[in-house]
């Protein structure tokens, strides 16, 4: 089973792009604090999380930098060769879920756009033309 969960910070804002099929992809990175060592210091991993369709969309519009978030999914190693020819490691985490778990309105700002923001949709008007129901 390959299943991660990560909880911490973006250490950057998201990046939205969309494929060429038109696919909505976005790239962050969240930084994790390690449990603390028998000395008193605290180490901190990096990694990069990939996002697909609507949950990217998502995570665009509602992350910022600094933001805290919980993040589960799946592990993906890749390989690749930097500028120098050299064969290099990737380890993605492929989200599945992402919860937002900074407050609205922690950052300073008043939380969702209005336009995302859900509304009640408006009572249907009560039609009294039915027979008498026998209860």
């Amino acid at each position: 089973m390959n299943k991660v969960f990560l909880i911490g910070n973006l250490t950057r804002d998201p990046e939205l792009a969309e494929t060429n099929s038109g696919t909505a992809v976005c790239r962050f990175s969240v930084a994790v604090n390690r449990r603390r060592t028998g000395d008193g210091e605290q180490g901190t991993d990096f990694f990069n999380v990939t996002a697909w369709r609507g949950l990217a969309e998502s995570v665009a519009r509602y992350c910022k930098k600094g933001n805290k978030v919980a993040v589960s999914g799946a592990v993906q190693i890749r390989q690749y060769e930097d500028r120098d020819g050299q064969k290099q490691t990737g380890v993605d985490v492929i989200a599945d879920e992402v919860e937002f778990l900074t407050p609205k309105g922690g950052d300073g700002e008043s939380g969702a756009p209005v336009s995302a923001q859900k509304r009640k949709p408006a009572p249907e008007p009560f039609d009294d033309d039915f027979p008498d129901i026998p209860f």
